[in-house]
């Protein structure tokens, strides 16, 4: 039986190995093919695949089977669920491969895409530019059909042009930024806050006008510190919740 091959990752020693790996892990088993295959590879060639010691993968591995996305069968090996709940909470725990892995695993429809004046509320973060580029895509549960959440991404012109849409169905915006266009990131910012279902919002989700959702905005920074993708995004607040893990 042929194995599901993971992306690599570039490993941040400032973080707890096993919670980039199983990050990294989750975000890969999340954005698979339904082609795909359901089986993991060894935990050795896993350990090898990532660089580190079969104890640290033992312990990511854990991490998403007390998650319920894969299960552990003695002598048979480690295989994906394919009946995972999706919906799981959005864990901001530190890292680009957090911010991927929260993204992954939902039908994404491309509702809109073009160029508009930079809002006023963000021109903070794009002070040299008039214009940006902007990808309206909603996602929804892969079993259900249910909307879950609205996304809005604000993108520098430059890197819009590098952009197949195609991968915008496929992955994460962070994911085609980083794997497919090539950007160096440097650190994404989050903040969640309460807000009441706009009627836009509400028609979207499908949720009854002022129903409580959640609020995030993320900021996507290159090396040299500009802004290069601001995601706003609303998340059905029946269905999410932000755990925020911190490691001494």
């Amino acid at each position: 039986m042929t194995s599901f091959a993971p992306d690599s990752i570039v490993l941040n020693r400032k973080l707890p190995l096993w919670y980039q790996v199983s990050q990294s892990l989750r975000a890969s088993i999340l954005g698979r093919s339904p082609r795909d295959p359901l089986r993991l590879p060894t935990e050795e060639r896993l350990a090898e695949h990532y660089g580190v010691s079969v104890l640290t993968m033992r312990q990511a591995l854990k991490e998403l089977e007390d998650e319920g996305l894969i299960s552990r069968h003695r002598r048979r090996g480690t295989f994906i669920e394919p009946d995972a709940l999706r919906g799981a909470p959005v864990r901001l725990l530190g890292s680009v491969d957090a911010i991927v892995a929260q993204q992954s695993g939902m039908t994404t429809e491309l509702l809109d895409h073009g160029t508009a004046s930079v809002p006023a509320e963000l021109a903070e973060y794009f002070p040299d530019l008039a214009e940006v580029a902007t990808y309206h895509r909603l996602r929804s549960d892969e079993k259900t059909g249910e909307p879950t959440n609205h996304a809005v991404n604000h993108i520098r012109p430059e890197l819009a042009e590098r952009i197949d849409l195609d991968d915008l169905v496929r992955w994460p915006m962070t994911k085609v930024l980083r794997d497919v266009v090539g950007v160096d990131i440097s650190r994404i910012t989050d903040t969640v806050e309460a807000r009441l279902a706009d009627p836009d919002t509400a028609r979207l989700l499908q949720v009854p006008l002022l129903s409580p959702i959640l609020h995030y905005t993320g900021i996507t920074y290159d090396t040299e510190g500009r802004a290069l993708d601001v995601a706003v995004i609303h998340y059905r607040g029946d269905r999410f919740s932000f755990t925020v893990t911190l490691d001494a």
